[in-house]
């Protein structure tokens, strides 16, 4: 499944536009921005399982690294600043990567 089969495409492309500079990735207005916040909770852990490339059932930082590339593959990579401030964000119960539950929380925080 693409992310593109649970959002709109060019919703996408202005908020990979919008964050383009390193250093400006602002998780919030990011998914905002694509429509993952108004979305259900469904469809948010459809596109959490995009995100999961290795399929483990949870988001490492590696995989956060290159999130954005999920979203379409122009995609810059996070920063490594952007990347543990993400992390730090999200992962709830500090065992260092986002479960599904976790990633539907901050998306919807």
């Amino acid at each position: 499944m693409a992310m593109n089969s649970i959002l709109n495409a060019d919703d996408i492309k202005k908020a990979l536009d919008t964050f383009k500079a390193a250093d400006s990735f602002d998780h919030k207005k990011f998914f905002e921005m694509v429509g993952l916040k108004a979305k259900s909770t469904e469809d948010v852990k459809k596109a959490f399982h995009v995100l999961d490339a290795d399929k483990s059932g949870f988001i490492e930082e590696e995989e956060l690294k290159f999130m954005l590339k999920g979203f379409a593959t122009d995609g810059r990579d996070l920063t490594d600043k952007e990347t543990k401030a993400f992390l730090l964000a999200a992962d709830k119960d500090g065992d260092g990567k986002i479960g599904v539950d976790e990633f539907a929380a901050l998306v919807h925080e």
